[in-house]
């Protein structure tokens, strides 16, 4: 198997059922607002089986490979328990996550979606930078 597979897999499936989200509920598919909904109690079977769903992603990809998916996280609990808490208060202040802006919203030219990848996009760089000190 190529490198290069499994993230065509991965990223054919998240199209398609982004867009499946769509047609079915006239919703965009970000996880931020899935998971939102999922924990106040709002459409819980559809929300629970899309949360289902990404638990549940690591297993079918360990039994069409034979192996789990690699992860390595460098950071540290204590930073990335903040690291989450930041993309938590992001995602509100921005009425979205990247899932959603990036997927759905730069595929329907959203111009809030597109000036929300970018900031992303710029925050990222400018935290990788500043957190391996290449400035």
């Amino acid at each position: 198997m190529t490198p290069y597979l499994p993230s065509l897999a991965g990223g054919l499936l998240i199209g398609l059922s982004a867009i499946l989200y769509l047609v079915l509920t006239g919703r965009i598919a970000g996880i931020s607002g899935i998971l939102g909904r999922f924990v106040q109690g709002g459409s819980p079977l559809l929300n629970g089986a899309f949360v289902l769903g990404l638990v549940l992603g690591p297993v079918v990809f360990r039994s069409a490979s034979g192996s789990w998916p690699q992860v390595t996280i460098t950071a540290g609990l204590p930073l990335a328990i903040l690291a989450g808490m930041l993309v938590g208060i992001g995602t509100r202040m921005g009425s979205g996550c990247t899932s959603g802006h990036g997927i759905l919203g730069l595929a329907r030219l959203s111009p809030r979606s597109i000036a929300a990848v970018v900031t992303f996009l710029a925050a990222g760089i400018v935290t990788v930078t500043l957190m391996r000190g290449s400035l």
